[in-house]
């Protein structure tokens, strides 16, 4: 059997990434391993329903397998079309009808976060804090009391505005605090955003915001030393958070 032909058995048995390595070896090898039918194989062992049609579904079943073989890498994203400079975050936090906290944090306080855990912070909290995880945070000051088993009774809502072109958007509409995480001293809410119109197929993306406390006597109050935003679901970089920020229905 000439060599070709031993060639033209052997080929169909390759996988794809040695048959396309098979390509490189020689003129010859290169033109015999061209043959689409080759390829038609590999695209067989992936998709055998596509393979069912008299012809490929694009010019060559070579083209299919090159383009879908192989999952895409995450691409690099555009820069944002928003900084943190030019938003402000308007944060008030109830228990029942009595105001907490109430405050316009800038953008840039909320990105730069704590330069370092205040005393008396528990370790797992601190390793969550210093984490490389992106996350949004800034202390309380002056902190704030809850009495524990009185989170439930506590809401808070978040609105973020745009100096550049004067809109405000919601993050989160009156969310309680259902969840206390006891193991890192964080109390827990969340609210589904309100993406704009022009984004129709993104939806069920949730805002979280917690509250950073250590914890007063024998666990019967929670001192709340910070605030803690993120949107951990879909962003998990400065960059993915100012491009859903800006993603926003924004009023």
């Amino acid at each position: 059997m000439e060599s070709e032909e031993v060639l033209k058995v052997v080929f169909p048995l390759l996988e794809g990434v040695d048959l396309a390595s098979c390509m490189g070896v020689c003129k010859q090898w290169n033109d015999i391993a061209k043959d689409d039918f080759f390829w038609k194989c590999q695209c067989a062992k992936r998709w055998p329903s596509i393979c069912k049609q008299p012809n490929p579904p694009i010019e060559s079943y070579y083209k299919l397998y090159k383009s879908f073989h192989k999952r895409h890498q995450h691409k690099t994203l555009l820069p944002p079309r928003i900084s943190f400079d030019d938003l402000e975050f308007f944060i008030d936090i109830w228990a029942e009808n009595i105001l907490l906290f109430s405050e316009v944090v800038p953008g840039s306080v909320l990105q730069s976060g704590f330069k370092c855990p205040p005393s008396g912070v528990s370790d797992l909290l601190k390793f969550h804090l210093e984490g490389s995880e992106y996350k949004m945070t800034f202390p309380v000051e002056p902190r704030f009391t809850i009495p524990s088993g009185q989170n439930q009774n506590v809401s808070v809502s978040v609105m973020v505005g745009r100096k550049d072109t004067n809109k405000v958007a919601r993050i989160i509409n009156k969310s309680m605090f259902d969840y206390i995480d006891r193991s890192s001293y964080r109390a827990l809410a969340f609210e589904y955003l309100d993406i704009s119109p022009g984004y129709p197929f993104l939806s069920g993306i949730r805002a979280w915001i917690s509250l950073l406390f250590t914890e007063v006597g024998s666990e019967d109050v929670m001192d709340v030393f910070g605030i803690q935003m993120d949107f951990c679901d879909v962003a998990n970089s400065k960059e993915e958070v100012l491009w859903l920020l800006d993603m926003l229905d924004w009023k």
